[in-house]
């Protein structure tokens, strides 16, 4: 299993533990998501810098 699948999974656990009913769903949703960003930037599979402005100038 390779980071951004256990990032996922780590993600959606800790949203489950939160609480229970709608807000649950949402959090856990919420958690995941942020697990499956971690875990692909781990991979080398999604580069943040891209994403914060730390690219730009570097060409020059």
């Amino acid at each position: 299993m390779n980071a951004t699948q256990t990032g996922l999974i780590g993600g959606l656990i800790l949203g489950l533990a939160a609480s229970q009913g709608f807000l649950a769903f949402i959090i856990t949703l919420a958690i995941g998501f942020v697990g499956l960003v971690v875990g692909r930037v781990l991979d080398g599979e999604l580069d943040v810098s891209d994403m914060f402005g730390g690219g730009r100038g570097r060409d020059k």
